[in-house]
């Protein structure tokens, strides 16, 4: 068996939580690669390293199961690099709220022996792919949480004309407009109101951000649909942000979003359920006062 290890760098948590998954994964016959950066961030620590059988550093790799080590933000940009490989993904909590890397700390050495022993579920999650007519827009092309058309250093709105398969929807006066998956449903689409979809939901959202007019709501559209951006900006130009990752457009160029050709598998354990973490998380049902 073949693993891929990833992780956030310059977190102590993340060193102490990293060699406890090596340590779990030494109990079997397995083969531990390690992605550049975190080995060189690793090594750095004073990391004794000699369970490492390859260094990664570009995307011509291929494993069993990737493990990262860190927050939902880590936990996507590994995501990135696996692409569509196929590679299942268990995320290892060492950030704060912790969605998609929901495994705590104290948690690993149990996991990492019911996933050697086959005993977990695969979440297949959908993203989405961004196509710009004219210029592209960089090496990066799919989103797991969101795609982001937002204003670009200026106080004024923007106005984003939308269209759903083809028929006008609206003309979005606001700050921005997100199309979410399901997993984003509870990123930055519920920061400005949107509505939480479990994993399994084949839908897109469509979530105004800070809209002037206060009775445009999001709008949930099945995730085979394709929705078509254009937008006016006093400025001429606005951002459009992958996951976080961003770049500046002319506002002349359309933006097309649909959903990608594969998906990011995601490693649950069989004792876990969203609605359990959703409560964990959001602290649902927790009183202050007591």
């Amino acid at each position: 068996m073949k693993v891929i290890i990833f992780g956030k760098k310059f977190q102590k948590e993340v060193i102490k939580y990293t060699m406890d998954l090596v340590t779990a994964l030494k109990k079997a016959d397995v083969e531990i690669l390690l992605e550049e950066d975190f080995c060189r961030f690793l090594a750095e620590s004073n990391c004794d390293l000699s369970f490492v059988s390859k260094v990664i550093n570009d995307d011509s790799f291929s494993a069993d199961f990737a493990f990262v080590v860190g927050g939902d933000g880590t936990f996507i940009s590994s995501a990135d690099k696996i692409g569509d490989k196929n590679i299942p993904i268990l995320g290892i909590n060492a950030g704060r709220l912790g969605f998609l890397a929901d495994v705590s700390g104290n948690e690993i050495f149990p996991a990492v022996e019911e996933i050697l022993s086959g005993k977990y579920v695969i979440e297949e999650r959908t993203l989405l792919k961004l196509h710009t007519d004219g210029e592209s827009y960089s090496d990066f092309t799919h989103a797991l949480n969101e795609i982001a058309i937002l204003k670009q250093d200026s106080s004024s709105m923007i106005t984003i004309h939308a269209r759903v398969n083809g028929t006008f929807l609206n003309s979005y006066k606001a700050d921005g407009l997100l199309v979410a998956t399901s997993t984003g449903s509870t990123a930055y689409s519920m920061s400005v109101g949107g509505p939480i979809l479990v994993p399994q939901s084949s839908n897109f959202i469509i979530t105004p951000v800070a809209p002037h007019s206060l009775n445009v709501r999001p709008l949930i559209i099945p995730d085979d649909w394709e929705v078509e951006l254009k937008v006016e900006s006093r400025n001429k130009h606005f951002l459009v942000a992958l996951d976080g990752r961003s770049n500046v457009f002319h506002e002349k160029t359309t933006l097309k979003i649909q959903k990608a050709p594969f998906s990011t598998k995601v490693i649950k354990r069989e004792n876990q359920d969203f609605f359990s973490v959703l409560r964990s998380k959001l602290m649902w049902g927790v009183d202050r006062r007591k």
